[in-house]
């Protein structure tokens, strides 16, 4: 009897969380708790539920406490990776996803997050191997097909990057992340029609996030002609080599100082004055709240 009790709680709960109803959800659980102290699953539910709330001090306690109970908790120890990957703690996050692929080698979600760190870290190659293990695991999930457009946008190969992008609007667009991304792909392959749109849809889904939001703006900054211009040689610079980038500025640099200080200038005016006409563009739209 009680595990059945238990099983309904945990139903409702998930429901609640399905509607970002969280207050209730975490009612729920506490209830299970109340029926059976110290139960993984309830507690594992808590930290996720802390987790899509941003309050990851708090998830990271119960995942913690999730695993006490359950070292081999797969939901735990999923959250335990996600906070320190969404909060940036690398060494953490290295750690507890080696751990968590132990346990659960089949989680897609682990490798789709190594292959973002390693993009972060300009290892190309590396973070494409481990997208494309993820999407073997899950070959119709559209964050992943949109990572795979982005990353290969950013190898140069933008056929496959428009595939990607064709495979990933086809499993259905309601991801404010797969927007995103999809945009990203799209700036890098310089279609800023498209990158613009896919940004207004992204805060349409989601108009909380910080992040879109400042990529919505970034969206429209790209979409000036003369900030695209002047742009463009950052974004070559950008997908070179670290050692060709910078042998690249040293020579521009002692060969073309002047220019070179003068490009700057121009650069940071026209980053200004395009970022005052998209504040003015999106002033007063309905419910846009943007941090000073």
């Amino acid at each position: 009897m009680e595990e059945k009790a238990k099983q309904t709680f945990l139903a409702r709960a998930e429901q609640f969380i399905i509607w970002r109803r969280y207050k209730e959800a975490l009612q729920e659980l506490h209830g299970v708790l109340r029926m059976v102290p110290g139960d993984a699953d309830a507690m594992a539910l808590i930290a996720r539920v802390h987790l899509l709330r941003g309050e990851h001090d708090k998830a990271l306690h119960w995942a913690g406490t999730a695993l006490q109970s359950d070292p081999d908790h797969r939901l735990a120890w999923l959250v335990r990776v996600c906070v320190f990957y969404r909060t940036g703690q690398d060494g953490e996050f290295r750690e507890a996803v080696m751990s968590a692929l132990r346990i659960d080698p089949e989680e897609p979600e682990y490798y789709f997050m190594i292959a973002n760190v390693l993009d972060k870290r300009e290892r190309l190659q590396e973070a494409k191997d481990y997208l494309h293990h993820a999407l073997k695991l899950r070959p119709d999930h559209p964050v992943y097909l949109a990572m795979a457009g982005y990353l290969e946008a950013q190898d140069g190969n933008f056929a496959e990057s428009v595939q990607y992008e064709r495979q990933a609007l086809a499993c259905g667009m309601e991801s404010p992340q797969a927007l995103m991304l999809l945009s990203l792909a799209a700036r890098v392959r310089g279609d800023s029609r498209r990158q613009e749109d896919f940004m207004r849809e992204a805060v349409r889904l989601d108009p909380e996030s910080e992040t879109i939001r400042e990529q919505y703006l970034a969206a429209l900054q790209y979409s000036n002609r003369a900030f695209r211009f002047v742009f463009r040689p950052i974004a070559f610079l950008a997908r070179l080599k670290p050692w060709k980038r910078f042998a690249l500025c040293l020579f521009l640099l002692v060969i073309l100082k002047h220019y070179v200080l003068l490009f700057i200038i121009l650069y940071l005016l026209t980053n200004r004055i395009t970022r005052a006409i998209v504040h003015v563009r999106v002033f007063g739209v309905s419910g846009w709240r943007r941090r000073a």
